[in-house]
């Protein structure tokens, strides 16, 4: 199957992130998967949700959206619409869940910090991408927060790393930009950490089941595109865990 930028089947889309992309936050990037875009910036509040009070505990809350021309079509905001989507509800706290997963929020005293995602050009792998730039952001929130004598340590456990895989017409691919993802018949996002560990598979079958094979296979690929993406963000943080 073509591919554009003659991709083989198992590459990812050139990948690059700018940090301190925006003045005012602690953390920010601007995270670019192929002509995906992302700004996420990381803020800290010094105080937790309600259910964390007195317990001398931290967390992480994302937020995640969408600007009206990301995608071919003008979406109506949220705002305008009175609600949030479930499409952005479910991906937000899948990036607020896979962020905790790699931190000790314990460390992080009774302070949150929130995760804002903005796609501002999607073309496919929106939600992986935004825990990869998230990721950044929040590294660099938690370095603020150590600089200014808050934190002793930065509390990451581990590198983090998300890919989308998929099947279409017939073939198995890595990182799937829009055009793929719209007619792949089975669709698979994973999220993992350096040391191989799970913390969410998302696999979906358009059409028709696909067998244990399959997504045994689709996991292998999806695991060397994270092993890719860790290196890069090694490249870009050094040695942090």
């Amino acid at each position: 199957m073509f591919r554009s930028n003659n991709r083989k089947y198992n590459e990812i889309r050139p990948m690059r992130i700018t940090r301190n992309y925006i003045k005012y936050a602690e953390g920010s990037t601007l995270m670019e998967m192929g002509s995906t875009k992302i700004i996420c910036t990381a803020s800290v509040e010094d105080k937790v949700p309600l259910f964390l009070r007195g317990k001398k505990s931290g967390w992480i809350s994302a937020e995640y959206s969408m600007i009206p021309r990301a995608n071919q079509i003008r979406n109506i905001r949220d705002s305008v619409k009175g609600k949030i989507s479930g499409r952005s509800s479910e991906i937000q706290r899948l990036i607020g869940r896979s962020l905790r997963s790699v931190v000790d929020v314990m460390e992080l005293g009774e302070r949150t910090i929130w995760i804002d995602c903005d796609v501002v050009q999607a073309d496919g792998g929106t939600r992986t991408s935004a825990i990869i730039g998230s990721f950044i952001a929040l590294f660099d929130a938690l370095n603020y927060l150590k600089a200014e004598g808050h934190l002793d340590v930065i509390p990451i456990k581990d590198y983090i790393g998300a890919i989308s895989a998929g099947i279409v017409d017939g073939e198995m691919l890595l990182d799937l930009n829009f055009e793929e993802d719209s007619h792949a018949q089975v669709d698979l996002n994973m999220v993992m950490t350096e040391k191989g560990e799970v913390i969410e598979i998302q696999g979906t079958a358009e059409g028709k089941p696909f067998s244990k094979r399959n997504l045994q296979e689709l996991i292998k690929l999806a695991e060397t595109g994270i092993k890719q993406i860790i290196e890069e963000e090694k490249n870009i943080l050094g040695e942090i865990c």
